[in-house]
């Protein structure tokens, strides 16, 4: 990490267990995406309510190169769902889980390993392009049923917007837009 871990008490007396285990748990977090260049975590007991505490938020700020910074923040609310009794412990242990689990998202969709393609199996279709238009940003690809629908570059997922033409077969998820059904989620039929 480029940048010391900045780590923040606010309205909540700091204390040194909470401290080395918000250390350890940035260490983790390095571990598992090294191209982490700074941390921030913030915790804050925003209230109390008829006496008895309400639990810590933790927030926690990631840097990033070439992205926005990753900010995990989750609301006291969540805590007392997940448990009967929260505390700075498990608040600590919540916003690392879910940071961990966002980084390791983050690094599959920069490994090109997203589930993305399997999230939408059910609704997926096979299609072949009928036409490309790369200097217009759009095409259209022939259904199975035999109807033409209308694809923009933005919506090519995986594969090479640039390098389609006729007869390359896509698979793609059909929407609805302005003027009718279009094919979104397009993905580049690979060879087995």
């Amino acid at each position: 990490m480029q940048v010391p871990v900045e780590i923040a008490f606010h309205n909540i007396d700091s204390s040194d267990w909470a401290e080395t285990m918000i250390r350890n748990r940035v260490s983790d977090l390095e571990r598992l995406f090294d191209r982490i260049t700074s941390c921030r975590v913030r915790v804050d007991q925003r209230a109390k309510s008829n006496g008895t505490s309400i639990p810590p938020v933790v927030r926690i700020e990631i840097g990033i190169p070439g992205r926005a910074d990753l900010v995990v923040s989750h609301e006291p609310e969540h805590l007392q769902r997940k448990y009967q009794r929260p505390d700075l412990q498990k608040a600590i242990t919540e916003a690392f889980r879910i940071a961990e689990r966002q980084l390791v998202g983050l690094k599959e969709q920069r490994q090109g390993r997203t589930n993305a393609p399997y999230s939408d199996i059910q609704n997926q279709r096979l299609g072949q392009v009928a036409e490309v238009q790369p200097d217009q940003d759009f095409g259209y690809l022939v259904t199975s049923e035999g109807s033409l629908l209308y694809f923009h570059r933005n919506s090519v997922l995986a594969g090479d917007f640039d390098a389609l033409g006729r007869g390359d077969e896509l698979y793609y998820v059909e929407g609805v837009g302005d003027s009718g059904p279009i094919a979104t989620k397009v993905r580049v039929k690979t060879p087995d």
